[in-house]
C-alpha cells in the first residue's frame, strides 16, 4: 500500500518562529507522517514521523486563541484557525498516533528509532499479562471452593429438611391419625424458578473489534469509539463502550470505501432521515476484506480507494475469466466447425458433435 496516501486535511494557520508570523496552508495527515504545505508558495513547511512524536496536546496562543501543539524531537509546532474544528483535529490524529506506537514498524517506512513509548507500552502488556494469567488461576481455584462449598451447603440444607420432618413426627400425639403433608404441601410443592435463556446476541462470537474516529450524519464532530465485527452485523460504540446503533447485515444498504482507511454505512429510511456513520480507522484495512464478504453486493470502492481493491483481487476473479475464455472459444468453434475449439488434438466423436450446433444456435447462446 502506497505509505505516502492522504488519509485527511484541514485548513489551518502555521506558526513559523524563523519569521515570527503564521503562515495559512493546510495540514496533511498520511498513515505514518504529518505534513503542512503553505497556500501561497506551496512550500512544504513541516514533516516529520507519526513514531516521532511525543505529545499532542490542546492549547491556546496568546490565552485568547484555541490552537494545537505537537511536540517533536523537542521542537513545538503550533497549529492554529483548524477547520472544521480543534476537536476534530485533535482526535484523528490522536488516533493516529496511538496506533502507531502500539504497532510494528512497516516495512520500508524509513529509518526512524523505535520510539521509546512504544517500548514501554510493550513492557507494560507483557507485565499485564502475566498478572492475567495468575489472576484467572487464582480465580479458577476460588471457583472450584466456592463449588464445593455450594455442594456442602445443599447437603446441609436436605439433612436439615429430613430432621425437621422427623422432628414434627415426633411432636404430633400419638392418636393424631393424619399426616403432617396437610400443613407441609404448599411449602414441598413450591415450584422451581426456571432460568431465563441467555440471548444469542450476548454470546455471538466476535469477529474483529478496533478503535475508530466517529462521524454521525447529524454530527460534524469526530469522536473516538470502537467498532465491532459480528457475524450477524456490526456495532458502533462511543469510548465509554455505550450503544449508538448496530446495523443488522439486512438493515444496511450501502457501504462506501472512499479511502482504505476510510468508509461510511448507511441504512435508508422511507420517510424519516436515513442513518450514516462514516469511520476513520488505522486498522481500516483489516475491517475491509470482511466487510467485503458480508456486503459483497452493497459495497462500493469510490476514486481514492480504486487502487486498493485492485490490489486484493482474489485468485477466483481470474478463474471465472479464464472459464469465459474457455466458453467463448467454444462458442466461436460451434460457429466454425472447421476450426478446433481446443488443441489441434481433437476427436473425432468431439468434432461431430460439434457440427451438430447449426449458427442460430451458436448466435443465440452468444446472446445468453
Amino acid at each position: 500500500m502506497n505509505e505516502d496516501i492522504r488519509i485527511h486535511s484541514w485548513p489551518c494557520s502555521y506558526y513559523l518562529d524563523a519569521s515570527k508570523q503564521w503562515i495559512p496552508g493546510k495540514l496533511s495527515l498520511t498513515p505514518l507522517s504529518i505534513k503542512f504545505t503553505a497556500d501561497k508558495t506551496g512550500e512544504l513547511l513541516v514533516d516529520f514521523q507519526l513514531s516521532g512524536i511525543s505529545e499532542i496536546k490542546k492549547e491556546s496562543s496568546h490565552l485568547i486563541f484555541s490552537s494545537l501543539t505537537i511536540l517533536e524531537k523537542g521542537t513545538k509546532h503550533w497549529f492554529s484557525s483548524l477547520h472544521p474544528n480543534r476537536n476534530v483535529v485533535f482526535n484523528i490524529l490522536e488516533h493516529f498516533w496511538r496506533e502507531q506506537l502500539v504497532s510494528s514498524q512497516e516495512s520500508g517506512a524509513g529509518a526512524a528509532l523505535e520510539s521509546s513509548k512504544g517500548k514501554e507500552l510493550t513492557g507494560m502488556l507483557e507485565g499485564s499479562q502475566k498478572r492475567l494469567e495468575d489472576t484467572a488461576k487464582v480465580l479458577h481455584s476460588q471457583g472450584e471452593q466456592f463449588d464445593n462449598i455450594m455442594r456442602g451447603l445443599h447437603k446441609i440444607e436436605g439433612d436439615m429438611d429430613v430432621a425437621d420432618r422427623l422432628l414434627t413426627e415426633l411432636e404430633s400425639p400419638s392418636w393424631w391419625p393424619f399426616s403432617t403433608k396437610l400443613w407441609k404441601t404448599p411449602l414441598e410443592w413450591k415450584p422451581k424458578e426456571t432460568p431465563a435463556a441467555p440471548d444469542p446476541k450476548t454470546q455471538e462470537g466476535i469477529l474483529l473489534r478496533i478503535p475508530v474516529i466517529i462521524t454521525h450524519r447529524t454530527d460534524s464532530n469526530a469522536k473516538p469509539g470502537k467498532l465491532t465485527l459480528l457475524p450477524s452485523g456490526l456495532e458502533i460504540r462511543d469510548c465509554n463502550s455505550q450503544l449508538l446503533h448496530r446495523f443488522e447485515s439486512r438493515d444496511v444498504d450501502d457501504v462506501w470505501v472512499h479511502t482504505p482507511y476510510e468508509i461510511s454505512i448507511r441504512q435508508r429510511f422511507i420517510g424519516k432521515p436515513d442513518t450514516s456513520f462514516r469511520l476513520l480507522a488505522a486498522r481500516m484495512p483489516e475491517v475491509i476484506p470482511i466487510l467485503e464478504m458480508q456486503f459483497s453486493k452493497k459495497i462500493q470502492f469510490l476514486e481514492d480507494a480504486l487502487g486498493f481493491a485492485g490490489a486484493r483481487r482474489s485468485p477466483q476473479a481470474d478463474l471465472g475469466a479464464s472459464i469465459w475464455q474457455a466458453a467463448t472459444g467454444f462458442l466461436g468453434a460451434a460457429a466454425n466447425p472447421g476450426v478446433p475449439a481446443g488443441s489441434a488434438g481433437g476427436t473425432d466423436k468431439e468434432q461431430v458433435q460439434l457440427q451438430k450446433i447449426s449458427q442460430d444456435e451458436a448466435k443465440e447462446l452468444r446472446q445468453v
